[in-house]
């Protein structure tokens, strides 16, 4: 059982960066596949769909400082508390860099056709960032609290 619970602090050391990294590489792909049908479709702004393909990528630098938040002698006493927070902020990092993926092929797709609107277009992508940081934050104040 002692082995189990390591294993599982292993997890939740790790999983955050991979678990981010796999979240920022469907979310940028997402993102970046309605970029290029844009650039495809109109005669400018490719700076923009660009740089709002790549919001999702944030989550893999989220993942990884958390997961060097993390690091430490991994032990029984600490490889629940380890699993708990690492696997949380992972599978927030992945679910929410997917869905900002989405949320940003919808705004690329929206302002290919209304301009206007890009600045408005961003803000349901920028409150999923919002979720993504809450995560991050809490992750690094309990991360604080192991072993106290």
């Amino acid at each position: 059982m002692n082995e189990f619970i390591i294993a599982l602090g292993w997890l939740g050391v790790f999983a955050p960066m991979g678990l981010g990294a796999l979240g920022s590489a469907v979310g940028v792909a997402l993102a970046g596949q309605a970029a290029i049908g844009a650039m495809l479709e109109t005669d400018g702004n490719y700076g923009r769909y660009l740089g709002v393909s790549l919001m999702p990528s944030s989550n893999v630098i989220y993942g990884i400082v958390v997961m060097f938040s993390l690091q430490q002698p991994i032990t029984v006493e600490n490889g629940g508390a380890l699993f708990g927070i690492g696997f949380v902020t992972a599978v927030v990092l992945l679910y929410s860099g997917m869905w900002q993926g989405r949320v940003c092929a919808s705004a690329i797709a929206a302002s290919k056709n209304k301009p206007e609107i890009f600045g408005l277009s961003l803000a349901p992508a920028a409150i999923v960032e919002g979720f993504q940081v809450f995560s991050f934050v809490f992750a690094l104040v309990l991360a604080g609290y192991i072993g106290s």
